[in-house]
């Protein structure tokens, strides 16, 4: 926009020249229905969701009829409708959405039974809303090794860390208690923060970090530029050697002179992130740097 490049959130006002760079590659995400204006443009966003977790979905339910048969059970709406209770999902569709995904895992139900056909699965384990923390506390498999103090008093309790903001240390987060996953850590600004605090303000607990341990944390790291020569490896270069960080995954995407690249690492804390984004600003083409969450 005006010959810079912006994020497609970028409010417009009146007189900005703009250029929409597309991709096949680019499908719709949730968190464009954040920013986008018109009724129109959110009803295409949502339709094209849909359509997303269908397709993803209609892998999940050739999974679940494999393994129906698999186990001698029938492929019928009773024993979907068992398994859509035992996982606590809110339809076959999200069922099906959640085991493509690997959100569920078939193979954990060892305690089944078939009997002519049926599905019979063990009562799924509930923990009651009124429990005291300290009893919701007590099954948490938590990161090891890393200090975080939660709850009023600030103790050192196990917790996990959610996977849709991805907090790591120096972040300012919240703990929320769910009902069988245990204590799971969000960053303040995590995009479903709102919605917790507001509905479930009650499972809501307070946390901070403490003190500096020999943890790493998953971050991720979006950026965009110019392209240009050599571009990648110097990008990769900062990244694995004079940062000594260690990459999970990274990706780049370029079109028509523009790059757009996507890095997952681990680091210590926002102080280590902050000073790997610095140096990537400096790379000669790179022209914006942000921490994502995914």
């Amino acid at each position: 926009m005006n010959h810079k490049l912006v994020p497609l959130s970028q409010p417009l006002r009146s007189g900005d020249q703009i250029e929409v760079i597309t991709s096949k590659k680019q499908l719709p995400k949730e968190d464009w229905l954040n920013y986008v204006v018109t009724a129109k443009a959110r009803h295409k966003i949502k339709q094209s969701l849909r359509e997303q977790k269908r397709k993803i979905a209609g892998v999940g339910r050739e999974a679940v009829q494999v393994q129906l048969r698999k186990w001698g059970a029938k492929v019928n709406n009773a024993n979907v409708a068992a398994l859509v209770e035992y996982f606590r999902c809110t339809s076959a569709m999200d069922l099906y959405y959640r085991i493509a995904r690997g959100k569920h895992s078939l193979d954990s139900l060892t305690e089944k039974q078939v009997r002519n056909g049926r599905l019979l699965l063990p009562k799924p384990k509930h923990n009651s809303e009124e429990q005291t923390l300290e009893e919701v506390v007590a099954g948490i498999r938590g990161e090891k090794n890393a200090t975080l103090l939660i709850g009023d008093d600030l103790k050192k309790i196990d917790y996990q860390l959610s996977k849709c903001c991805n907090p790591i240390e120096g972040d300012d987060v919240f703990g929320f208690i769910t009902k069988d996953e245990g204590i799971k850590i969000h960053r303040v600004n995590c995009p479903s923060a709102v919605q917790l605090m507001s509905n479930f303000a009650y499972r809501i607990v307070k946390a901070r970090w403490k003190g500096k341990d020999s943890v790493e944390f998953l971050a991720g790291i979006r950026f965009s530029g110019i392209d240009d020569v050599g571009l990648v490896n110097k990008i990769t270069t900062i990244i694995s050697h004079e940062h000594n960080v260690n990459m999970r995954a990274i990706s780049f995407e370029s079109n028509d002179g523009i790059f757009a690249g996507k890095v997952m690492a681990y680091v210590h804390n926002t102080d280590h992130l902050n000073s790997l984004m610095d140096k990537l600003k400096r790379v000669r083409g790179v022209r914006s740097v942000e921490r994502v969450d995914h």
